[in-house]
């Protein structure tokens, strides 16, 4: 029976708000992790078809698009335009969401993001009504809390005075900021590379939020010119916190520790800022304002419809928008993670131990080591889980994980459909792959943008070893996946390290059957991961001692933040959920037998097919080192 909040004839809905790096959501979920309603705008980009990059190739593009075209996301599945479904459409504002204006640059438009957020949730909302005018449903539906999850290392500045951007945010997975990062790891003593890093969690790298804002203040003239007004103007936040700032009544100016921990301003130990992160980048916090770091499931302020006009979006927004937003004004927004925390709770995986991988543009995967935060000595990073304060023991404390990045997974499809015609859907790459029984000695490194995790070379490039006039396309999309998959394999590996395990433990955990070993099966969910053929391939390159499982919900990410935004409330009475084994009494259930993947490739094979992968790493990397 749903839980009903005491105080109200209603059964309870979470709203969640999912920002994804090329796509905007809002789904309303249930107690028992249904889906009620659900809503997605794809981002428009100046490269969508390629060409120029330019306003006017975006002008043409948007024009040619027809009512039932599929578009194609960044994981390069298709998606029809539906009633659920659309593509975003902003030519009488500022263009895109998504631009690119120079090699390596991806800029982000703020408002656009909370357009398309807002946009989401009212289409959410309307389907509510309508289900909600059901004669037959003696008890409605009624949005009770509000969550939200976003792609974490993007940072946008803004003014305290106007609430408007100061600049275009700068999206993840931009790499203006390498010539910053080569000069501080040059200029930097190994000594304080070991004590930024056991603060952190973190390498030097373009990933992360500080870089940017450093860049912004050297390169660009408005948020320089605000910053040395000394005026304190100027705000910095990640995504959630633009959101959380603007659709909330009190402008709450907060961020959660999952969020907060991507930026490199942050020390894992005390929870809050650090004098010496901030003095390493050159910001002055008195001239910068940061937002609070607060828990990820507590009340944060009351919903409050933003008026985007005043925030220089001229799309018109429609009354009716205005008047459904009126049913959850004052609802609170009190949950709150970065998108790949947020998978990880989505997925369930609340114990220590625990790991989930999603494959989506790039592929994430964490690792639960609860309460114990370690710092790698692999190539992992060191980054917050979740913190659920109001729950009980250990369930309540901030949890820690250590995640591996790879930073092509599904692009590498989309590679193969749009840059070599291999296939012309996405969906064709798990059969095109299985018309070859293994690789033909095929080795192929999808380090396009340099090599994320456990390796972190950003001199390395994309590589394809061992070709031979007997390779065919089914090879080498073979040999694709298996890039993707073997990756997945060496941090697993790494992490095992961390965690305390042997080097060996992929190869021994079956044998010994320890109760502690620290990893037995591996979660999974993204595009890539609804193809029977990568799941396949992933168990043979993990072997018999991990079990590779889909996930049960297709929206691990979005219902992680609704999961949080549940057991936001002091009252377990007022909560969604009581605690952690009621959601998962809730939400889980027994896995169908079709989304269970073990090992069929014998050892001797497997061993011999990752011994060939490292000889192909070794010879990709450093492939940019001393060009100049």
């Amino acid at each position: 029976m749903p839980r009903r909040n005491s105080q109200s004839p209603s059964i309870p809905v979470i709203a969640a708000i999912d920002i994804g790096t090329t796509s905007a959501r809002a789904i309303l979920f249930t107690r028992e992790g249904q889906e009620l309603a659900k809503h997605q705008i794809e981002y428009s980009t100046t490269a969508s078809e390629g060409g120029d990059g330019s306003e006017e190739q975006f002008r043409r593009r948007s024009s040619l698009l027809k009512q039932n075209d599929p578009i194609f996301s960044a994981e390069g599945i298709a998606i029809s335009i539906t009633d659920h479904v659309e593509i975003e459409n902003n030519l009488s504002s500022l263009g895109p969401t998504l631009k690119f204006p120079q090699p390596g640059w991806v800029d982000c438009m703020p408002v656009h993001i909370l357009a398309n957020a807002v946009q989401c949730l009212v289409a959410c909302l309307i389907s509510l009504a309508k289900v909600n005018e059901n004669p037959e449903l003696s008890i409605k539906y009624k949005v009770k809390a509000i969550g939200v999850t976003n792609m974490r290392e993007t940072m946008m500045v803004w003014s305290r005075k106007t609430g408007k951007p100061l600049s275009p945010g700068i999206v993840w997975t931009d790499t203006r900021t390498a010539d910053i990062i080569h000069h501080l790891e040059k200029m930097t003593d190994d000594e304080t590379k070991r004590r930024l890093r056991e603060k952190t969690g973190l390498p030097l790298s373009t990933y992360f939020s500080a870089g940017k804002l450093r860049w912004l203040l050297d390169n660009d003239s408005a948020v320089r010119e605000e910053y040395e007004k000394g005026e304190g103007n100027i705000m910095f936040g990640t995504v959630d916190t633009w959101l959380i700032y603007h659709l909330t009544k009190e402008k709450s100016f907060v961020t959660d520790i999952s969020n907060a921990s991507r930026t490199y301003f942050m020390d894992l130990e005390t929870q809050d800022y650090d004098d010496e992160l901030l003095e390493f980048w050159g910001i002055d916090p008195n001239l910068i304002k940061l937002p609070k770091i607060v828990s990820s499931s507590e009340i944060y302020g009351s919903f409050n419809a933003p008026d985007l006009s005043k925030l220089g979006f001229h799309n018109k927004i429609t009354q009716e928008a205005y008047d459904i937003m009126k049913t959850i004004r004052d609802v609170p927004i009190c949950g709150c993670l970065g998108d790949q925390s947020s998978s990880l709770v989505g997925q369930l995986a609340f114990e220590p131990g625990s790991a989930k991988c999603t494959y989506g543009t790039g592929s994430f995967l964490l690792y639960n080591t609860g309460t114990r935060k370690l710092i790698s000595k692999e190539g992992a990073l060191t980054t917050f889980s979740y913190w659920f304060p109001n729950l009980k023991g250990d369930h309540g404390k901030p949890h820690y994980a250590l995640e591996g990045s790879i930073a092509v997974a599904g692009s590498v499809v989309q590679w193969l459909r749009d840059n070599l015609k291999m296939i012309e859907r996405a969906t064709d790459i798990g059969p095109l792959a299985s018309q070859a029984e293994d690789s033909g000695g095929v080795s192929f490194v999808p380090a396009f943008s340099g090599l994320f995790a456990p390796y972190w070379d950003r001199g390395a490039r994309g590589s394809i070893f061992g070709i031979t006039q007997y390779t065919t396309a089914a090879h080498i999309a073979h040999a694709a996946l298996e890039g993707v998959c073997f990756q997945v394999r060496a941090i697993l590996k790494a992490m095992a390290t961390d965690a305390g395990g042997s080097e060996d433990f992929l190869e021994e955990a079956l044998m010994s059957q320890k109760e502690d070993q620290p990893l037995s099966t591996l979660t999974t969910d993204g595009g890539m991961s609804k193809a029977d053929e990568v799941l396949q391939i992933q168990a043979d390159v993990l072997g018999p001692c991990v079990t590779v499982k889909r996930a049960s919900h297709s929206e691990c990410t979005a219902l992680g933040a609704a999961i949080a935004a549940g057991l936001a409330f002091e009252d377990e009475e007022k909560r969604i959920w009581k605690d952690l084994d009621d959601v998962v009494a809730s939400i889980g259930g027994e896995s169908d037998p079709k989304n269970i993947f073990h090992a069929k490739l014998s050892d001797t094979e497997r061993r011999k097919n990752f011994r060939r992968w490292n000889k192909a790493i070794e010879r990709c990397k450093g492939w940019l080192d001393d060009l100049d």
